[in-house]
């Protein structure tokens, strides 16, 4: 019923989702045992380079019928043993490799600050993970993975929690989901360059794939966000995506029944760091109602779902799907593709020398643009140029005439100052017989 509620809740997020659900190999629920942080390493940044540690092996069987083109060489015959070989120690061998090698699982935890990611993985987990709130007014979304070593009895699990930060407390929520959606991709393309090396070290290669969204929604009641339908449709083709209603305890019973009904939500859960004794037994709990308790939450269910029972499933399913996926996008963009007949090299050399061709076209295109662009700025200064001489010969004439016209005027200036140099003469002459004459 509750894989029923998730699927159809993501054909309501997102239309164009696949009608068929992978189907789960039946698998034992684990041992309880005591979970230990052995090593924690947080990392602040989530660009920063994941640190090498061994990638989980996907389970390849010897059924021909995963086999694309199979080309068998001859009639396959059916023989008896006459004794004991030992390769059916096989599974045994493969068991005690990965239990060696330890498991990896990363979980991204998407959802509105203070709505109790922190608080519900430390319950799903038995433990305290290293998290520092975060305020409301941080102006974009961030992400914050954290890497952790824990260990069940023999098992060990490197756990990598990334938080969300900031996602929905911004007016303008338009573009909340890119920083996810971008997260995603950057650890699909960090781990396809470590395939498309030369030399490859996959086995001590820390994949930091995301292998499950735990999706927060908030106990609204009523209906999903708009951010939510938006946010979910996104990264519906990239991760596996698992809605949960948080702080299930703040609506009443009636409410959050028809709220999982009316949205077809799976999972309403209730986070608590405390313990309370219940008869004989320890659980998880607040005053009310018990987190442990399948009548008051489904705690319980998505712990079985997520951990004890389809968390190889999980990491399969990123691999094989959402890996796939983005790995043959990202190689038709380059020029790759099935239906060529070309073996690998002949296709790098015809796409490298359409590359030179491409190269030689764009660098011919821009000669040619800086030809016409040169003659362009050729003429603009040829007309610019018999502008200024223009202007140069308009000013020489202006000059010319303006000279003349001073010269004029001073050659009246010099012979109105002789005239009034002789009549000063004549005046002093007449002055100096006046004076004789009275003198006499």
């Amino acid at each position: 019923m509750v894989l029923r509620n998730l699927k159809n809740f993501l054909q309501i997020v997102n239309n164009r989702m696949a009608a068929t659900e992978v189907q789960r190999p039946p698998v034992s629920p684990g041992t309880e045992g005591t979970t230990k942080i052995s090593k924690t390493s947080t990392s602040h940044d989530h660009d920063q380079k994941p640190e090498p540690k061994p990638d989980p092996i996907p389970d390849q069987s010897c059924d021909k019928s995963h086999d694309p083109d199979p080309s068998p060489i001859g009639n396959v015959r059916n023989l008896n043993l006459s004794g004991h070989v030992g390769f059916d120690s096989l599974p045994d061998q493969l068991v005690n490799k990965s239990v060696t090698k330890g498991f990896c699982f990363n979980i991204l935890c998407l959802g509105e600050t203070g709505i109790g990611k922190s608080t519900l993985m430390d319950t799903l987990f038995n433990t305290h993970f290293d998290s520092t709130p975060s305020t409301h007014d941080l102006p974009g979304v961030k992400l914050k993975a954290s890497t952790y070593e824990l260990q069940e009895s023999n098992v060990r699990l490197k756990l990598t929690v990334v938080d969300s930060v900031a996602f929905g407390d911004q007016i303008n929520k338009e573009d909340s989901w890119k920083p996810i959606v971008d997260y995603i991709d950057s650890q699909f393309e960090a781990f396809l360059q470590e395939e498309l090396k030369i030399k490859r070290s996959l086995f001590s290669y820390h994949d930091t794939r995301i292998h499950s969204c735990l999706y927060f929604i908030a106990p609204t009641g009523h209906s999903l966000k708009a951010l939510d339908l938006v946010t979910m449709k996104k990264l519906d083709s990239k991760v596996n995506i698992i809605p949960v209603i948080a702080k299930a305890d703040t609506i009443t019973k009636a409410e959050l029944q028809k709220f999982k009904a009316k949205a077809h939500l799976p999972f309403a859960v209730v986070g608590s760091n405390d313990e309370v004794k219940m008869g004989n037994k320890m659980v998880k709990a607040r005053q009310y109602p018990w987190v442990e308790n399948e009548n008051h939450c489904d705690f319980v269910k998505l712990r079985e779902m997520l951990i004890r029972t389809n968390m190889e499933d999980l990491r399969e399913t990123t691999h094989k799907k959402h890996f796939e996926l983005y790995r043959r996008n990202k190689l038709q963009e380059m020029g790759f593709s099935d239906n060529d007949t070309k073996s690998l090299s002949e296709t790098y050399e015809l796409k490298r020398q359409q590359h030179k061709t491409d190269l030689q076209k764009i660098e011919d295109e821009m000669r040619q643009t800086f030809v016409i662009r040169v003659k362009e700025k050729e003429t603009e200064l040829k007309e610019a140029e018999k502008e200024i001489h223009a202007r140069y010969d308009n000013l020489k004439k202006q000059h010319a005439e303006e000279k003349k016209k001073l010269e004029e005027r001073k050659k009246n200036l010099e012979d109105e100052i002789s005239q009034f140099n002789v009549r000063k003469q004549q005046f002093h002459q007449q002055q100096a017989s006046t004076m004789g004459k009275k003198k006499k």
